[in-house]
């Protein structure tokens, strides 16, 4: 197995960075390294190299957080242990020293096992894991530039982070926006342009990079309960955060094709614009013992007295001057199934989520009380809806329970 098989998923998506700057070569010192390290350097660096007046390249595949190493393709060039480069990061650039250059050991049995060769220099085309203080803040697919004795170090990290500002740039400074998973930053990029097409158009608040895991899931919910979503790209979504996005009513997209990810947001999209403006009547009472959390997400195991209580359904205390407490975002039954609605007579466990900040401060206890019913907020919009689209679904008790309803709120 070669080496930028090694690489996993960044080496999918490689951003190539041209660097100028030239340096001279130094003997190196083998230090306490056995016969064997001593030739496989020596193979390293006595092949025939191209000029140091050419242009050095350097390609970043893929950040290893854990071991603060990045794995690079070294395209044109020289790398030594001690050299100082930049590289383009989130919070901006990181600027750090080589501490080590590493390569998969020869032996089959040994590379399977994880070691490598430490080389004090490298001039050769081919993958290298370099390892150097800091490079956990790293960009995958990011730019890498060595800084050499007569380059500027603050245009260098101008130019490390140009190409990063120009991507971030597309993202919605107000947070509002689908939260979108890749990777490698090139292909987040590839994601942004095509959210800006005149055709797709759709906002986008947040990315990161890797796996999906429970912080891109909190990280998610946003400002606006509609675009409570991860497209999440090529990537792996973690047992963990989908449990988590079922409970806090995140919806999560995976696709190899950016234009299938995207089709599959739209027609969510519209489903959830439908159902936004009509809502189903609905009564709810708190089961004794069954206050699983009191605060955003208020989670409560409830009797479904009248009605039906579907997901996306704003919820509101008539007894407490009907206060807005959120919309129900997960309904489970006892065998913990996730449901879309529940009938009268059921009994089912509720999430409801706060779709602004007031909301998210209300909390069982204090704004609502164990004998206090939660019904199903109507407008004069959402009834419009409901007789417009789902009429022929309304039984003849959820009809008398919204008459009930539409004079209880003075429509």
């Amino acid at each position: 197995m070669g080496f930028c098989e090694d690489l996993g998923e960044g080496g999918r998506d490689i951003f190539a960075v041209k660097i100028g700057g030239d340096s001279k070569d130094k003997k190196p010192n083998s230090g306490g390294k056995n016969h064997q390290e001593e030739e496989e350097e020596e193979k390293l660096t006595n092949q025939p190299a191209k000029h140091e007046e050419e242009e050095e390249q350097f390609s970043v595949m893929e950040v290893k957080v854990v071991e603060g190493t990045i794995d690079v393709v070294l395209v044109n060039g020289v790398l030594r242990v001690g050299d100082r480069i930049v590289v383009g990061g989130f919070q901006g650039p990181v600027v750090t020293s080589i501490r080590a250059l590493l390569t998969p050991h020869p032996v089959k049995k040994l590379r399977l096992k994880g070691e490598y060769l430490h080389h004090k220099k490298i001039k050769i085309s081919q993958g290298i894991k370099i390892a150097a203080p800091g490079l956990e803040r790293a960009i995958a697919g990011a730019s890498l530039y060595v800084v050499r004795p007569n380059d500027d170090i603050e245009v260098i990290k101008r130019s490390a982070m140009e190409y990063v500002d120009s991507v971030m740039s597309r993202i919605d400074k107000s947070g509002e926006g689908v939260y979108v998973q890749a990777s490698t930053f090139g292909s987040v990029a590839a994601l942004l342009k095509f959210s800006k097409a005149p055709e797709v158009n759709v906002p986008v608040g947040g990315m990161s990079i890797g796996a999906v895991q429970k912080t891109d899931v909190t990280k998610a919910l946003g400002k606006r309960k509609k675009y409570a979503t991860i497209l999440a790209f090529g990537v792996e979504v973690t047992p963990e955060a989908s449990q988590l996005a079922q409970q806090l009513g995140v919806k999560i997209f995976t696709s190899h094709t950016i234009h299938r990810l995207f089709l599959q947001f739209k027609s969510y999209m519209d489903k959830i614009e439908a159902a936004e403006v009509a809502v189903f009547p609905c009564v709810l009472k708190i089961m004794p013992s069954c206050v699983i959390n009191a605060k955003d997400p208020i989670v409560l195991g409830v009797h479904v007295v009248q009605g039906v209580a579907k997901i996306g359904t704003p919820i509101c205390v008539p007894g407490r001057e009907f206060v807005e407490i959120g919309w129900i975002v997960c309904i489970q039954d006892d065998d913990r199934r996730v449901l879309d609605y529940a009938m009268k007579g059921q009994r089912v466990t509720i999430n409801i989520l706060g779709s602004n900040p007031e909301e998210r401060q209300k909390m069982f206890g204090r704004h609502f009380e164990m004998e206090d019913e939660l019904v199903s907020k109507i407008t004069p919009d959402s009834l419009d809806a409901l007789r417009e689209q789902y009429l022929g679904d309304l039984s003849t008790e959820d009809t008398e329970l919204l008459f009930k309803l539409k004079q209880l709120f003075k429509i």
